[in-house]
């Protein structure tokens, strides 16, 4: 996996995330990584009320994450240019800006 392994995913900030991706294409890596780090029973024990979707499709769709935080902001990515450290950095950049005390737990 490219993400760092020692990150630790809070998801208290957040209300739903979907991610959407054709397994068939080539540039779905850095998604399914991203997935694998939200989708951890670690990160999920941070907020229990928050939904993890992942919607499979077979139509050469681009991947995608769709984020809903608890105030109704919502945060796309494209993943098909990025990577998963980078999406995973702009998904914390904005649950630490909503939730103050998410740094802390982060720096564990």
């Amino acid at each position: 996996m490219a993400a760092p392994s020692k990150a630790t995913v809070v998801l208290k900030a957040v209300k739903k995330i979907t991610v959407q991706f054709c397994p068939f294409e080539s540039n779905v890596r850095s998604t399914r990584e991203f997935l694998a780090l939200v989708g951890s029973e670690k990160a999920r024990t941070t907020n229990m009320n928050c939904e993890v979707i992942p919607v499979v499709k077979h139509d050469k769709s681009e991947p995608v994450v769709d984020i809903t935080y608890v105030d109704g902001e919502k945060l796309l990515m494209k993943g098909a240019n990025l990577t998963s450290s980078e999406m995973l950095s702009a998904f914390q950049s904005r649950c630490v800006a909503k939730d103050p005390q998410a740094k802390v737990g982060e720096k564990k």
